[in-house]
């Protein structure tokens, strides 16, 4: 047999060899290398002017370029690419975003749309020059480092002299390999107050402005750190009761992806909307329009929750500085930027000192040569050093009194002079224009000794020059956290089998319980004494015989769930209250005593702290005297869910049977009003409006003249013309002057309102009516300022007692006439003394708080023995609803 030449080869690829290569040379830093490249010379914009290469190399091209006209943009992004090794496309891109945010260049044509998200138009078909303030902050050659362009044909700026916080008006962002910055844009009025306060020696502080407006909430804001976090939310008012209107977008967001979220989060069936219209054109305009029957307050809320009307932007300040990346707050920027500002200034003023200098220094040397005839003295000479000679001999008696020694080089400018300038020469014009220069040189000495005041001023005429339009446009305000559970739309149906023990979405063929959402928590109790929290799902088996499910709210203290249970197969039983606050999700919580056999006798759910009567029933055993009778539930007072609760009786019960419906035994809400965030709240933040029972109302007047009753929910959103929110007494009247614009004459009208829950209005619907007061206090004061006539005296100022002026009279009623004459001004007064009748309600007798002890009920056993001296407790009927209940 032959032996193959090829088997050891083949042996050897089959046994594969481990083998480590080690890089040495140029591969070794080659990533190191990238990196630093990426972040120095693309991403990551540099402190000292703010921009990034490929911006800063467009502003040179856009220089290079000036001659006060537009450009086409095609021409300057190619003459950019002398400077900017990269392709036309990235240097096209980065001189529209620049563009777009309306500061430093002056753009013709379309720019695209930063409200819409549509695109510029090809380079070749828009145009662009510097604008005013470009010229004015960006450019001085005089005083700007140069260093070779990539290819050493051309000079380019290492940094632009800007004398100005450009970064922090423009803001910045960029991924670079292993780091990103974010700087948020802030408002170019308030950056210049804030560099006048600094140079001051006061603090500031600078929260960012966008070019979207809407509204923010920079409360964790930590000064554009990492770690901060700033909330933006659309500007969202409601057209009417089926409408709903977005004025304004956040940042990041445009109205074509706000519009995609929202339809989104309607698929989902989060959200309910029934058509969107888009009519943005200058102005943000998107029109919501939601189903009939559909809260339009809780629609606002469920926007914020899940679609892009609300996002967060986590800000990150990274520059660049002596080639290193840099981590810093906005306000450092803004002080290095102001710093950096005051040096400029500083280097500019002494460049300028010593153009002055030496302008004055030939200027006098000039007035020498002239006024002494010292050119003659060269008539003789043959040579050039005898000519040079000659005239610095001339000179030497006359120059004492400059500032420097006279140099060859001023000497050869004296020989340049022309002999027609020799024989128009006026010594006093010379003499105008030397003094001229003294006063420009002291002047500028001023400055340089008063650098700080100098940087003011400068700070301040750019506000006056530049600072027309351009006003804070973003909303700042604290934000209340929306609760989705309480927004999300029921979108699906939930379903129990009670006596197998499941509930979910997919049991459609069980009993319906009712409407709920996906991210739902349900609440559930079995008749063994078992409660449960679990999340919504398809089918989910909680326990047999069901005996409640519902939505849970958590932290809900009002809700309150009364029940009576035997404890044991034959123990004695026991009554309780309790609320169900917040506990863990599926697990399971024991409401009785723990012993086996336990079972529910009664149980019923109580929106609003209702306490029922019941009647005990009772077996026939033995020697029991009384079989029957009632128990309050309002004696029992509220505890926690692990109580054992209070002694019924130790006999056994036959049945326990619903007697009365019960009212609340929870006292008056209180309810605030925090002007921060423009939301109601029970937590105690803001004003008080006062305490509200299930009937009472809150009144609400806007500037408008609308007028209208409403039912207080944490939920509801105010609009910016409120101007009166109080508890809504009915019997009390609300009194008002308007200007009635189509008769043009003032109208006073006191009257009270008859349509509860309907927004009306109670002035004139012409244009140009105008409410000037409205009170609603009994017995109101208003002081009328009357106009000065041509030709009369001023009347004195009137004051009118409204309640006395005019009777009561319908809503829609025109009022009484104020006056003929004319009206300056009208000035509600302090009102007059009057006791105001009390509020009388059925249930005006004390309540029980929730968060009382509860107290043991007398034993209403048969034997009719006592044993505990409970009293009764009396009861508020804040609400008629019954609540769910289950007899067994």
């Amino acid at each position: 047999m032959t032996e193959d030449p090829n088997d050891d080869l083949i042996n050897d690829q089959e046994e594969p060899q481990e083998t480590i290569t080690r890089i040495t040379g140029m591969y070794k830093d080659w990533f190191l290398d990238y990196a630093s490249y990426v972040i120095l010379e693309r991403a990551v914009p540099a402190i000292e002017d703010g921009f990034k290469p490929v911006q800063r190399r467009i502003m040179h091209s856009m220089k290079d370029l000036d001659d006060g006209r537009y450009n086409k943009v095609a021409n300057i992004v190619g003459h950019t690419m002398q400077y900017h090794p990269h392709g036309d496309m990235s240097i096209a891109d980065a001189m529209v975003q620049i563009g777009q945010k309306d500061l430093l260049i002056d753009t013709q044509g379309n720019w695209g749309n930063i409200l819409t998200g549509d695109r510029a138009a090809a380079s070749r078909y828009i145009e662009a020059r510097i604008s005013k303030f470009g010229l004015d902050v960006v450019y001085n050659p005089k005083i700007t480092e140069w260093q070779a362009s990539y290819d050493g044909r051309r000079k380019e700026p290492v940094n632009l002299p800007v004398m100005f916080p450009l970064l922090l008006a423009q803001g910045g962002e960029g991924i670079a390999v292993g780091l990103s910055t974010k700087i948020l844009p802030h408002n170019f009025i308030e950056l210049i107050d804030a560099s006048i306060k600094h140079l001051q020696g006061k603090r500031f502080t600078i929260l960012p402005d966008f070019p979207t407006a809407g509204i923010a909430d920079f409360s964790n804001y930590n000064d554009g750190l990492r770690g901060g976090k700033a909330r933006v939310r659309a500007k969202i008012s409601q057209l009417d009761k089926n409408t709903l209107v977005i004025s304004e977008i956040p940042y990041g967001t445009t109205t074509s992806s706000l519009i995609d979220s929202i339809l989104k989060a309607n698929d989902k069936g989060k959200i309910r909307v029934k058509k969107i219209e888009d009519n943005t054109a200058a102005e943000v305009e998107i029109l919501v329009h939601l189903p009939s029957g559909l809260s339009p307050d809780k629609t606002i809320d469920a926007l914020y929750a899940f679609t892009s009307c609300e996002s967060s932007i986590s800000p990150l300040g990274c520059v660049i500085e002596d080639n290193k990346p840099l981590f810093i707050g906005v306000s450092e920027m803004l002080r290095r930027s102001t710093d950096n500002t005051v040096q400029l200034l500083k280097s500019e003023l002494e460049i300028k000192l010593e153009e002055f200098e030496e302008q004055w220094h030939f200027a006098s040397l000039e007035r020498i040569f002239i006024e002494n005839r010292i050119y003659r003295d060269i008539e003789e000479e043959e040579t050039w050093e005898g000519v040079i000679s000659a005239i610095d001999k001339g000179l030497q008696p006359h120059i004492k009194h400059l500032k420097r020694a006279v140099t060859e080089d001023d000497i050869v400018r004296l020989t340049e002079i022309r002999i027609k300038r020799i024989s128009k020469f006026d010594i006093d014009k010379a003499q105008q224009k030397i003094d001229a220069l003294e006063d420009q040189i002291a002047e500028i000495k001023h400055h340089l000794e008063h650098l700080i005041d100098y940087s003011i001023a400068y700070f301040t005429r750019l506000k006056k020059d530049y600072g027309k339009g351009r006003e804070r446009k973003t909303e700042i305000r604290a934000f209340d956290d929306v609760d989705a559970t309480k927004v999300v739309i029921r979108n699906t149906k939930l379903y129990v089998n009670r006596a197998e023990g499941f509930i979910g979405t997919s049991l459609r063929r069980d009993e319906y319980v009712g409407d709920c959402s996906d991210i739902d928590d349900i609440i559930v109790f079995t008749k063994e004494g078992k409660m449960m929290i679990t999340k919504v799902g398809t089918k989910t088996f909680i326990g047999k015989d069901i005996i409640h499910v519902a939505v849970f709210k958590k932290k809900d203290k009002r809700t309150i769930y009364n029940l009576i249970y035997r404890d044991g197969k034959s123990g004695p039983s026991y009554i309780k209250r309790f609320a169900v606050t917040g506990i863990t999700r599926d697990k399971d919580y024991d409401l009785t005593n723990g012993n086996k056999g336990s079972t529910v006798l009664y149980f019923s759910a109580n929106p609003n702290g209702e306490a029922e009567v019941v009647t005990i029933l009772l077996r026939q055993a033995g020697s029991i005297k009384k079989l029957k009778w009632d128990i309050d539930f309002a004696d029992i007072l509220i505890k926690g869910r692990v109580s054992k609760g209070n002694l019924v009786t130790k006999y056994s019960i036959k049945r326990v049977e619903l007697k009365e419906k019960g009212v609340s035994t929870l006292k008056p809400r209180k309810i605030w009003f925090d002007d921060a965030v423009q939301r109601l709240n029970v937590d105690g933040r803001g004003e008080l409006i006062g305490e509200f029972r299930g009937e009472d109302k809150l009144l609400i007047i806007n500037q408008s003249g609308m007028i209208k009753t409403v039912t207080p929910e944490v939920t509801m959103h105010f609009d910016n013309d409120m101007i009166v929110m109080e508890k809504w007494i009915p019997k009390k009247p609300i009194s008002a002057i308007y200007y009635n614009g189509e008769k043009e004459i003032y109208y006073v009208k006191r009257f009270l309102i008859e349509n509860e829950g309907r927004e009306e209005s109670f002035i004139s619907e012409h244009p140009n009516s105008q409410l000037e007061i409205v009170s609603t206090d009994w017995k109101p004061m208003a002081e009328i300022v009357f106009a000065k006539e041509r030709g009369k005296d001023r009347k004195a100022n009137l004051e009118i007692d409204l309640e006395a002026f005019i009777s009561i009279k319908g809503i829609n009623a025109l009022g009484n006439q104020l006056t003929r004459d004319k009206v300056n001004q009208v000035n509600l007064l302090d009102p007059l003394p009057y006791e105001a009748p009390k509020e009388v309600h059925a249930d005006d007798i004390e309540v029980i708080d929730e968060t009382e002890v509860t107290a043991e009920i007398s034993e209403k056993a048969g034997d009719g023995n006592s044993n505990s001296d409970n009293k009764k407790s009396p009861k508020d009927d804040d609400s008629d609803d019954e609540g769910q209940k289950t007899l067994f």
